[in-house]
């Protein structure tokens, strides 16, 4: 795996074996601002406490971005999180999303405390910010929990197809609570046609840059 700048000056990371990186090379904090917290963190800015899951938690940058983006707020956040390869501490020691963040060093000690807690253990992150990483993949994950909101983060489909499909998507509607929503990076036709199959409501939006649309899905 190599670290490399992409074009706001944040990190992301490249695995040859998929030749694809985790982030947008077109900037990866500009990508997960704008698709994660502008388009679905905010979209429940009036709910007291909202409940996240996020499919793949890698670099820690949009459990890092949805941190300070509620830290001031008194919005309660419960976040789980799902890796099946968790990163190495030398790497997640060399990712400069704290330094183009320009964020406190209280608030580094808070991002080093994401990658740092236990994995399967639910942990406070903050006083209203509460982790639960697992180490596990989608097609294999099973819960209870039903949730607002669903960060879908995972690789493209032409590289990681086995997680762009109706079974999983019908998964992830389960996993949703009435009038909760999806959101994630691709917009592809296909893509666009198999969430709409299983039932979501698609919304197409603008995208970050370097990307036209994005998607939106609502659990109807």
């Amino acid at each position: 795996m190599e670290l490399k700048k992409t074009a706001d000056g944040s990190h992301t990371l490249f695995v040859p074996e998929l030749n694809e990186t985790y982030h947008s090379i077109h900037g990866a904090i500009q990508e997960s601002q704008h698709v994660f917290i502008k388009n679905g963190l905010h979209y429940f800015n009036n709910k007291e406490t909202i409940s996240i899951l996020e499919i793949g938690f890698g670099t820690g940058l949009n459990a890092l971005l949805t941190l300070l983006a509620t830290e001031s707020s008194s919005q309660m956040v419960n976040y789980v999180s799902l890796e099946k390869f968790p990163l190495p501490n030398e790497l997640v020691q060399q990712l400069n999303y704290p330094t183009q963040l320009k964020i406190k060093a209280t608030q580094t000690a808070l991002f080093n405390h994401l990658h740092s807690c236990k994995w399967n253990t639910n942990t406070p992150i903050s006083e209203n910010f509460n982790l639960l990483k697992i180490e596990d993949d989608l097609a294999d994950f099973q819960t209870t929990t039903t949730f607002d909101l669903i960060y879908f983060d995972a690789f493209a489909p032409e590289k990681q197809a086995e997680l762009w499909t109706a079974e999983i998507f019908l998964k992830i509607y389960d996993f949703l609570k009435p009038k909760g929503i999806l959101v994630t990076y691709c917009a592809k036709g296909e893509v666009k046609r198999t969430i709409k199959s299983v039932g979501f409501q698609l919304e197409t939006l603008p995208g970050p840059p370097g990307k036209r649309e994005m998607i939106r899905a609502i659990k109807n």
